[in-house]
C-alpha cells in the first residue's frame, strides 16, 4: 500500500512539474505571439482603459481624453483640432496613429519604460504607468496667423528659430480635425472615407511630407554656391549674362519676366529675380559644387525627422549642363518641402550656420517631472560667414526695395526671397507662389525667426510679384507673431 502511494505522489510530483513548465513555456515563451495575436483585445482595451497624456503647446494641451463608457473606454480629443493637426496628427481606435501621436505613442499611452518609478516592478506586474505630456516648440501665435493667413487656401507654412532649430510654426492647409477619427463607430468611419475621397487631400501634411518645385527660392541656394566658389566676388560687378540665355547645348532660350536683367549684377538679379544669370550661375559653377551646396541645406537628406519623418527635398546630382541650369532656378527636378526651405532662410540669418529642426522641446510625467529634454542639435556650417552676410544683404534689399516689400514688419530687420514655380505638363498649372524670409526686431542681437510660405492656387500670374504678392503678406504675419512680446 505504501508503495502505491509513494507511485501516486511521484505522478502528481511529475505533473505538477509539466504544468508549471507549460505555464512558463506559455508565459514566458509564447507570450509574444499571444500578444501579438489579432485576436487578443487586452492590448488594446488596456491602451484605452485610461486618459492618455497630452500634447501641449505653449504651456497648455491641445488635447484631451473622453470616456465614452464603451469597452474601449477613453477616447482622444482635441482643441483647435484643423489648426495642430499638421503636429499632432491623429489617435484613432479604428486607424492608428500618426505624427506626434505616432511618435510619441509611449510617452503618451504610459508605455514607455521611462515613465513607471519603478521599472523591474512595472515589468513583473505589467502595470501601465499614467500617459505623460510631450511639449512643443510651437509659438502659438505664430501657428494661428499662419493658419489663418492661407484661410483655407492649399498651401504650408513651416516658421523657426534660426538660432536653436526650433519649430515655431507648422501649418497645413486644408485641414482637418483628427477628433473625428478618435472613435470606432459609424461616424469614425464616415469620416475617415470622407477625408480620403477629398481631392484637396486635407489629410497630407503639406508642410513636411509634400514636395514642391522651389523656383526662385531656390536661387538663394545658388547664390550661396557662386559666393562661395567665387564666381561672384562683388555684388555690384556686372555678370557676363546673356538675356536670353541659351541653355547650354541647346536651341531653348531661356527668358525673364522683366527687363533689364542682361548682365546684371547679382544685387539687382537677386532683388528682381533675373532666372538668365542665375541659370548661368548654376552652369558656372558646376553641378559638383552646387548639389553640394544643396546638400549641406539639407537637400537629399532622407533622414531627417522633427521627430516624425519629413519627406526628402531634393536636388539632381546626375543632371547636364542644360539641366543644371534650370535646376539653379529652383526648376526641373529641384523639389523642396516648406520646412526645407525655411531651413534655408534660418542658415543665412544665422551667419552660414544651420541648425536642425525639432518640434519637441521634452517630455514630462503625469506629475510635470521631465523624462527627456530635446535641446538645440549641433549645428553646421552650410557657408562660409562672409557669404552668408552678403546674402542678408541680398534679402533684406528684396524687402526694401524689391519685389518682397510686402513682408516689411515696422520696428525689424526683414530679409526675403519671392518664388513663382511652374508645374504640370508643360507648365500649365497654376504657378506656385512662394516666399522665404527671416527677421530681427531692432532690439535683438539676431533674428528670432525665418519662415517658408507656398500657396498653391495663388494666381495666375506668372511673374515672381505672385510670390510677394500671396505668400509675403502671411510670412509677415508670422514674423510679427513671433517678434511681438
Amino acid at each position: 500500500m505504501t508503495r502505491h502511494i509513494r507511485y501516486a505522489a511521484f505522478f502528481c510530483v511529475l505533473l505538477l512539474a509539466a504544468l508549471l513548465v507549460n505555464a512558463a513555456r506559455v508565459q514566458v515563451v509564447q507570450s509574444p505571439a499571444y500578444d501579438d495575436n489579432p485576436a487578443n483585445r487586452r492590448a488594446t482595451i488596456a491602451r484605452y482603459g485610461q486618459p492618455r497624456g497630452n500634447i501641449v503647446v505653449g504651456g497648455r494641451p491641445v488635447t484631451g481624453s473622453r470616456d465614452s463608457g464603451e469597452q474601449l473606454r477613453f477616447e482622444r480629443t482635441y482643441v483647435d483640432g484643423p489648426l495642430y493637426a499638421p503636429v499632432t496628427g491623429f489617435a484613432s481606435q479604428e486607424y492608428g496613429r500618426t505624427l506626434l501621436e505616432a511618435t510619441e505613442d509611449g510617452v503618451l499611452a504610459g508605455t514607455d519604460p521611462l515613465l513607471a518609478p519603478l521599472p523591474l516592478l512595472s515589468d513583473l506586474t505589467r502595470a501601465r504607468a499614467a500617459g505623460g505630456d510631450v511639449e512643443t516648440t510651437l509659438d502659438r501665435e505664430a501657428q494661428r496667423a499662419a493658419y489663418e493667413g492661407l484661410a483655407g487656401r492649399k498651401g504650408a507654412v513651416a516658421a523657426v528659430d534660426p538660432a536653436t532649430g526650433r519649430v515655431l510654426a507648422l501649418v497645413s492647409s486644408p485641414s482637418y480635425d483628427p477628433g473625428e477619427l478618435s472613435g470606432n463607430g459609424a461616424a469614425a468611419a464616415r469620416a475617415w472615407a470622407r477625408l480620403n475621397a477629398d481631392p484637396d487631400k486635407p489629410m497630407l501634411n503639406r508642410a513636411v511630407r509634400q514636395t514642391y518645385p522651389p523656383g526662385s527660392t531656390f536661387k538663394v541656394v545658388t547664390a550661396a554656391a557662386a559666393l562661395d566658389a567665387g564666381v561672384v566676388r562683388n555684388l555690384d560687378a556686372r555678370t557676363r549674362s546673356p538675356a536670353p540665355y541659351r541653355l547650354p547645348g541647346t536651341t531653348t532660350r531661356l527668358d525673364n519676366e522683366g527687363d533689364g536683367c542682361r548682365d546684371a549684377p547679382l544685387r539687382e538679379a537677386f532683388q528682381w529675380s533675373c532666372n538668365t544669370v542665375f541659370a548661368k550661375l548654376g552652369v558656372d559653377v558646376g553641378v559638383a559644387r552646387m548639389g553640394a551646396t544643396a546638400e549641406a541645406f539639407g537637400f537629399n537628406d532622407a533622414g531627417l525627422r522633427i521627430p516624425f519623418a519629413v519627406a526628402p527635398s531634393t536636388f539632381d546630382t546626375t543632371v547636364d549642363r542644360a539641366q543644371l541650369a534650370l535646376s539653379s532656378i529652383g526648376q526641373y527636378n529641384t523639389r523642396a518641402t516648406p520646412l526645407q526651405m525655411a531651413m534655408v532662410a534660418a542658415a543665412v540669418a544665422n551667419g552660414g550656420q544651420l541648425r536642425m529642426p525639432y518640434l519637441v522641446e521634452r517630455t514630462t510625467r503625469r506629475g510635470g517631472s521631465t523624462v527627456a529634454a530635446a535641446g538645440p542639435r549641433p549645428p553646421r556650417q552650410v557657408m562660409q560667414p562672409s557669404t552668408a552676410r552678403k546674402l542678408r544683404q541680398l534679402m533684406e534689399d528684396v524687402v526694401r526695395e524689391g519685389t518682397g516689400r510686402k513682408a516689411a514688419v515696422p520696428g525689424a530687420t526683414v530679409g526675403g526671397k519671392t518664388g513663382t514655380a511652374q508645374h504640370g505638363l508643360g507648365n500649365s498649372g497654376v504657378p506656385y507662389a512662394w516666399f522665404v524670409s527671416w527677421a530681427q526686431a531692432d532690439r535683438d542681437m539676431q533674428p528670432e525667426v525665418a519662415v517658408a510660405v507656398v500657396v498653391e492656387d495663388a494666381s495666375a500670374d506668372r511673374g515672381d510679384i505672385t510670390g510677394g504678392g500671396m505668400a509675403a503678406p502671411i510670412a509677415r504675419a508670422v514674423m510679427e507673431a513671433v517678434l511681438d512680446p
